[in-house]
């Protein structure tokens, strides 16, 4: 089978969907693959590289193949280059995208990772959210650093001692825990909450304080059910009260903020409102990981640095993962490996199995059919 990698088209994407790491795997398993001219330059691999394992350079790595590997879905006219009948593998960000319509319309096989599930242990080398969010959660702090004019540790000078920075994170997924550690390890004093209280001991396994939200019995049933699928939940009212009330402490004091939290399918929750804001310091930064899904913080703009006036930079940094795109590339590139080789039976003949629990998960469009079920 012909297998082509383009180059990405949205702008700021700098990753690669094959290395030549994972080109290599795809072609002593029997495959042709075509990589696009500098289609993985922005992440350091030349196209010779590519070359000496065997893949063949081209300016139009969609005619002829059969399956397409891609970091973010085609858009616009892009689609219309792919072949009827072919099988894409991407990141379609599915329930807000509009143009999965247009994948149907030319019989493209789409699956979308990310809506692997995660609970699934076999799937876990299969996991773009988790890779990404991994690298994220470690640039995040560090982009916060940038930015923030004050140190990160404690340090005892003879002009006298440079007290530690507060960095309050909020969210506890696989970003959130890369950053507490990243934050301790430069020296900070870090707080964290998240919405399931299974988190507190991870975070307090890597030296961070747990914000302690008080919850009721209905509520502690809600957020273990909801942990089964590792992903948070839709709290109530009175929990979102006592929240706001410990929240807006912490964030008041803290130096600097990261938020990192999302929820599948909906748009990322409010998490801190300008009137926390306004209570910060001069000079505290917040940077919004959930920019792109709506914000968890009031008054972040994606692809901007919003500075309030009481001084507070609030930072809406989009695709983290792309800046550090070497090793995103890398993690990414070997997802979607182990991925494709669920696509190809022992004789190694594709096969699209919707019966097959993986494959059903991320299947969005097939045989002229959007099947992704929204809301």
């Amino acid at each position: 089978m012909q297998i082509g990698i383009p180059t990405e088209t949205v702008v700021g994407e700098n990753r690669v969907a094959a290395t030549p790491e994972t080109v290599k795997k795809l072609i002593s398993a029997g495959h042709t693959v075509v990589i696009e001219r500098g289609a993985g330059v922005k992440a350091a691999y030349i196209d010779s590289a590519y070359e000496q394992v065997g893949a063949n350079i081209t300016d139009d790595a969609y005619t002829g193949s059969q399956l397409i590997l891609k970091v973010r879905a085609p858009q616009g006219s892009e689609i219309q280059k792919l072949s009827p009948n072919s099988t894409i593998v991407a990141m379609f960000d599915p329930y807000r995208n509009t143009e999965l319509d247009q994948f149907a319309a030319q019989n493209v096989s789409a699956f979308a990772l990310e809506l692997l599930p995660r609970t699934l242990s076999r799937a876990q080398n299969m996991d773009v959210l988790s890779s990404q969010a991994n690298l994220a959660g470690y640039k995040s702090v560090l982009l916060a650093a940038a930015e923030y004019q004050r140190m990160f540790p404690m340090l005892m000078t003879a002009a006298g001692t440079v007290k530690p920075a507060r960095v309050v994170i909020m969210g506890v997924g696989v970003a959130g825990l890369q950053a507490i550690a990243t934050a301790k390890r430069l020296g900070a004093i870090v707080e964290a909450t998240d919405l399931r209280p299974t988190a507190k001991d991870q975070v307090e396994s890597l030296g961070g304080k747990w914000l302690d939200v008080p919850m009721s019995a209905e509520e502690q049933q809600k957020a273990a059910d909801a942990a089964k699928n590792g992903y948070g939940w839709m709290p109530g009212e009175e929990y979102i009260r006592d929240q706001a009330a410990i929240v807006d402490k912490a964030v008041s004091n803290a130096d600097i903020v990261i938020t990192t939290a999302l929820l599948p399918g909906r748009n990322a929750p409010r998490l801190i409102r300008s009137e926390t804001v306004a209570k910060m310091k001069p000079g505290s930064v917040i940077l919004d990981m959930a920019v792109e899904s709506g914000g968890n913080v009031e008054g972040s703009k994606c692809g901007e640095t919003v500075v309030t006036d009481n001084g507070v930079k609030i930072l809406g940094i989009p695709n983290i993962p792309s800046t550090v795109s070497t090793e995103a590339s890398a993690l990414y590139a070997r997802n979607v490996f182990n991925f494709v080789e669920t696509l190809f039976d022992a004789d190694k003949n594709f096969v699209l199995n919707q019966e097959e629990e993986i494959q059903k998960a991320l299947l969005i469009t097939h045989g002229g059919q959007v099947l992704l079920k929204r809301g």
